[in-house]
């Protein structure tokens, strides 16, 4: 956990980086031990790689890619689960980010 500033959050791969990696690794791990790991790693590496992280009236938002779902060909996936398990993914990753940073949501 880490003194957290929401100020310095604007310039958060400066004041945050290893925070924001520790989040986003954990969510991984969560959702790889919970889902097809091919999938959880195309998400994570097609879609997730561009994704921003916000903090916006105190909540953390994860902000995609357009198209998110079209970025993904690596993996074949019906659109409903694809949908599915990303709006699980970026709740996991909220999640840990609120956990990390020791703000409550």
């Amino acid at each position: 956990m880490s003194d957290f500033d929401p100020e310095k959050f604007e310039d958060k791969y400066v004041h945050y980086f290893p925070q924001l990696q520790r989040a986003y690794k954990n969510a991984f791990e969560t959702m790889n031990d919970e889902f097809d790991s091919t999938l959880i790693h195309g998400i994570d590496q097609q879609i997730l790689n561009e994704s921003e992280p916000f903090y916006e009236d105190g909540d953390f938002v994860v902000e995609l890619p357009e198209n998110p779902t079209e970025r993904l060909t690596a993996v074949v996936v019906d659109d409903d689960k694809l949908d599915a398990v990303l709006e699980r993914y970026i709740d996991e990753i909220e999640a840990e980010l609120h956990r990390v940073f020791g703000v409550e949501a």
